[in-house]
This record gives structure tokens, sequence and C-alpha cells, in this order.
């Protein structure tokens, strides 16, 4: 057994048996469960709309295409889109897969989210949006996101896969930019199995976000739409297809147990922010390890480390010691993302030094956070930590 690990499960009785309760019903596809789930998310995060689909990946590819294919399109094949250089894959390659150009902006090594201070040397006049990313629960600098934005009529998207429940100046994380994302993964703040969640204060985005994730066709707007309005027809209605669309659905299984996760969702935040509470407290006194700097109110995905000082070039030894005393760590997200070989076949704006990303890369690793009491663990964590950095 793993004394620490990396994520557990968030289910109790209700899950099991709101599950139990679509069997019996017989509807599995994206039905009524979908429905209340989305009035549900929306309220709970402050948005007007929120459209599930099957995975936090499949969030931000439908708000990419939707961007796109919207009645006036807000991001063309050719357009640069700005990316912090460390975070999930599929932060990336819907920018791709819609024909846009990726430019990769460095992150800051203390925050770990996008630098604000070098985006406005990234932009070009084939700049038309930034994508921004909050990691590991932690949201960004939006207060200068916005202002950048603003000055240069850019679009602003947001990336909150890995930070639901985080706030800033009391709006949720997510909220921010033109449209957000949310996943509902396993390891993440609540657990659909699969699933994710796009939300939007626009109709008409809200339209094409619904039309995209099932095929692209009209079926599942209001006879009148910003998408294709409607014949009158129900049967050719049923199957008139007007946009490139995917099917990304989510299925009503993952509804209802995201229904019983958000009632639960408080609960499991304020546990998450009492664990990182005692985990700083804890490495607050230790030489040469540096945690993530909380900005607003963060909901404390994991718990980062990068090395430096006396311990920096050591991290595969601190892994090795980590794993001998049963504690999970791995990298942060993906590191420098442009450092992965994948990098070969997407489309970007030439690579420059990125420093904070790389000290992520070879000097970062993460340990998990979860929705109940880790004194225990972080406790053996920090002895770890501290006879560690006492070898050097």
């Amino acid at each position: 057994m793993t004394r620490y690990s990396l994520a557990t499960s968030t289910w109790g009785d209700e899950e099991i048996a709101a599950i139990q309760e679509v069997i019996q019903s017989g509807r599995f596809t994206m039905g009524q469960q979908v429905a209340t789930f989305e009035e549900d998310f929306a309220k709970y995060v402050g948005s007007k709309y929120a459209v599930m689909v099957n995975s936090g990946s499949s969030a931000n590819l439908a708000l990419l295409a939707a961007c796109r294919y919207r009645n006036n399109p807000l991001i063309k094949p050719g357009d640069e889109i700005l990316v912090p250089a460390v975070s999930w894959s599929t932060t990336y390659y819907p920018v791709n897969q819609l024909n846009a150009t990726l430019k990769f902006v460095d992150v800051d090594p203390e925050t770990l989210n996008i630098d604000v201070d070098k985006v406005e040397a990234a932009i070009t006049s084939k700049t038309r949006a930034i994508f921004v990313v909050n990691l590991l629960g932690n949201p960004a600098d939006w207060v200068q996101l916005r202002r950048i934005a603003i000055e240069h009529n850019l679009l602003l998207l947001e990336d909150n896969c890995e930070s639901l429940g985080a706030t800033l100046d009391g709006s949720s994380a997510g909220t921010f930019g033109f449209g957000g994302t949310y996943s509902s993964f396993f390891s993440h703040h609540i657990s659909t199995m699969e699933g994710g969640v796009v939300v939007t204060d626009d109709e008409s985005l809200f339209h094409t976000l619904k039309s995209i994730r099932a095929h692209g066709w009209t079926r599942d707007l209001p006879h009148e739409n910003h998408v294709h309005n409607k014949t009158g027809s129900p049967w050719d209605d049923l199957y008139r297809f007007v946009l490139p669309g995917y099917n990304l659905r989510p299925i009503e299984m993952e509804a209802a147990v995201g229904r019983i996760q958000l009632l639960k969702l408080d609960s499991f935040i304020h546990e998450r922010r009492k664990n990182a509470k005692h985990f700083a407290a804890i490495t607050k006194n230790l030489a040469g390890y540096r945690i993530q700097k909380e900005n607003g109110n963060s909901s404390w995905f994991g718990f980062s480390i990068i090395l430096e000082g006396k311990l920096r070039g050591h991290r595969g030894a601190l892994i090795d010691a980590l794993d001998a005393a049963q504690i999970e760590s791995r990298p942060i997200v993906t590191g420098n993302f442009t450092r992965n070989p994948v990098i070969a076949h997407l489309d970007h704006a030439p690579i420059g030094a990125l420093p904070g990303a790389d000290q992520v890369h070879d000097q970062g690793l993460f340990v998990g956070n979860h929705h109940y009491d880790l004194t225990g663990e972080i406790d053996t964590l920090a002895e770890v930590l501290d006879q560690f950095q006492r070898r050097y």
C-alpha cells in the first residue's frame, strides 16, 4: 500500500446510488441529468451557461472550436495563440487541430502560471488570443492579463481544468475569460469518472458549443439560435448538420455523479486548503525547496516542489527517497512542454529561451493533495525532505 498517494477516490455511497438510479431509468446517453448538472455547475461558478462534455481535454477542444466556428469567428487559421510553456498536452493540441499557431510564453517559477511580464513582449500582429492556464489550483494574474487583452484587443480563454474551486477577488477561476474549461477526471477536485465542462456568459458561444459537442447538428438548439435557425420540421431538424462538430457528449451516469460531487465540493476545497496550510508551514524552514506561490485563493490541486540552491540537480535522488518512503510523486504537469518530442508535429512560432519552464522541467516535482486530512502524510513528507536536505 502506498502511504501517500497522488490521488484517491472522492466517491461515497451517494455516487453509487446515483449511478444505479440512472441504470434503472434506462436512459444512459446525454439527457436530463446532464442538463441539470449543467445548471448546477453554472450556478456554482457564477456563469450564465455551462456545457458538459466527456473530458476536460474535450472541453478545451470544444471551446477552441466554438471560437473558430461561432457566427462571428474569434479565431481563424493562421492566428497566433499565446500559451504558457507549462501545461497539460491538451491545452495545446486543439490550437494545432484548428490550424492556429502556438506561441509559447515562459512561466513564472514562483506561481507556475504564465509570466505576465513576458506576455506583452510575445504579442505580434498575428496574435489573436491568450489561452491562460491556472496551474495546480492556482489562479493566474488575471488583473494584468485583462489589462493586456484590452490594450491589444485579444481574446482571453481560460483552461481551468486543474483549478475548480479556486477564486480571485471573489470570482471563480474559470470565469475570467470569454470561455473557461474544467475537468472532472478521477484525480481532480470532483470526479465523474471522465468529464469536463465549458462555461461562458456569451449566448452565441453557448449555442455553438452545444452544436459542436454533438456532431455539429441543430438538434439540441432552440428554434431561433445563433448557429442556424431550425426549419420547423421536427424530422428535418433532428438531422440537420451545420458545423464540423464532434461527438463529445457525456453520459447520464457522469452527470448524476457530478451533481452529488458538487454538493460536496466546498468541503473538499476546505480540506485541501487546510492541508496546504500545513504543507506551507512544515516546508517554510527547509533549505533548498521552493513551493508554489499562491495567487488569490488556490484550490491546491497538489503540492509542487522546485529544487534550488544546494539541492539543485538532485531531483533524481529525491524521487528515490520519496519512493522509499512510499510517497508518490510526478513531474509538474508536463514540465516545459516544448521539450517533449511531440512538438515536432505541432505548428508553433519560433521558441525562444524559457528559463522558468526549464526550472520546472529539470528541478520540479509535485506530490498529491486530497479532500481529507493529510497531516500524517505531510509530516512524513517533511521528515523525508528534512533528511534529504541534510545530506547536502
